[in-house]
């Protein structure tokens, strides 16, 4: 029989109350760079819900690495808040995990007051700047960074360390090839193109030991010329399994840089994002290609389950199935796929309780319909907008 989905299980060495995780959705409550009560109530709010795993998101590795200057950098100025969040959490019985990042090419430089860097040159849509290349000086210190965050979300109590890479952030930007014109030993073949994501991934094992579960959010396929290919992302996932570096790897899509909807499927809200931009940005988004950022992509339950089948027949280490899980039944089947876990985010925003009513018999899926327009919130904190505020 497949396992029960809000039975406890054990994500490396971690126990966890149920197989559930909110994903990591950037929350937009870290105005100053600091954690703050908001974003502690936010995920208190999933944690009291029954959530097993909440994800706190974007916490960047270095000040580059931010998307925008609203984000926290882990570090020493940022431990005692990350530490009050992690208490918090554990007191609802609920695991907490960091997304640990560097946004590489979707950092907007002019925000962040630095340039951003990428795997190779380029010209940046948010910020209109020139993206520079990473040096192999560069990268060591990502990698050193990345090793530094790790422990200072260790020692902040933290259980689960998701490293970012998918959605043609740093480490994504340098497996996509069309992002990706290295001659160095980080380009070329897909080895050295995985060359980073695997230093960073054995990097922080290294230093973390099991004090803590490891994990990665990996690309099912980044939905664009150029991008990762579900070929690609599996000869990489299998080269992270072989490593033996992670717990688990929970399998995404899209990129946040090319192709943001492949992520979230149905409407794209694009007069809602629009009105968020900058002028020179909301004047691009009506050209042709600016229209084309935003694509629309129908909606379906679970609409990465077939490219993720193919991940989970070909290997051993633990899965987390993400997009478009709503439903009890989807969950099940999930669990009946052989997915050890189940992530879940626009659910979860508009119901933050829906674990719990799920796992009670009281609900059998929730209200979200896939609207999107929460996704042009993250500028003023991330929320539904169906939702009529308290």
């Amino acid at each position: 029989m497949p396992p029960d989905v809000f039975a406890p299980t054990q994500l490396g060495p971690v126990r966890l109350r149920n197989r559930t995780v909110k994903a990591a959705t950037f929350e937009g409550r870290a105005p100053d760079g600091q954690v703050t009560d908001a974003l502690i109530d936010y995920h208190l709010a999933v944690a009291r819900g029954g959530v097993g795993l909440t994800t706190v998101a974007y916490l960047a590795v270095a000040p580059e690495g931010r998307t925008h200057r609203e984000q926290i950098v882990v570090g020493p100025d940022t431990r005692a808040g990350l530490a009050r969040m992690a208490e918090a959490i554990h007191a609802t019985g609920a695991a907490i995990a960091g997304q640990v990042g560097h946004a590489g090419p979707v950092a907007n430089g002019r925000s962040n007051g630095v340039r951003a860097i990428s795997a190779s040159r380029m010209p940046s849509p948010l910020s209109m700047q020139m993206i520079r290349s990473a040096t192999e000086a560069d990268l060591t210190r990502v990698t050193r960074a990345y090793v530094a965050a790790a422990r200072t979300l260790v020692d902040a109590g933290f259980d689960v360390l998701e490293l970012h890479m998918a959605h043609s952030y740093l480490i994504s930007s340098f497996l996509a090839p069309g992002l990706n014109r290295r001659k160095d030993e980080y380009g070329g073949s897909l080895a050295n193109r995985a060359r980073l994501g695997r230093q960073v991934a054995r990097a922080v094992r290294d230093e973390v030991g099991d004090a803590v579960a490891v994990t990665a959010k990996v690309s099912l396929s980044d939905g664009f010329k150029g991008g990762v290919t579900t070929d690609a992302g599996l000869e990489y996932a299998q080269l992270l399994e072989s490593d033996g570096t992670l717990d688990a790897l929970q399998l995404s899509g899209g990129s946040s840089l090319m192709n943001p909807m492949y992520l979230f499927r149905g409407e794209a809200p694009l007069t809602e994002f629009a009105a968020t931009m900058p002028l020179v940005v909301r004047l691009g988004m009506k050209t042709p290609v600016g229209k084309g950022f935003l694509k629309t992509y129908p909606f379906e339950e679970a609409y990465f389950r077939e490219k993720a089948l193919r991940f989970r027949a070909a290997l051993t280490m633990p899965l987390m199935l993400l997009g478009g899980i709503n439903r009890v039944d989807t969950m099940e089947q999930a669990m009946a796929d052989g997915f050890e876990l189940v992530a879940m985010g626009r659910a979860l925003l508009r119901e933050p309780d829906l674990v719990d009513r799920l796992a009670a018999g009281r609900a059998t899926e929730g209200v979200c319909v896939h609207c999107n327009r929460c996704v042009p919130t993250i500028y003023s904190g991330t929320r539904c907008p169906v939702i009529a505020p308290a």
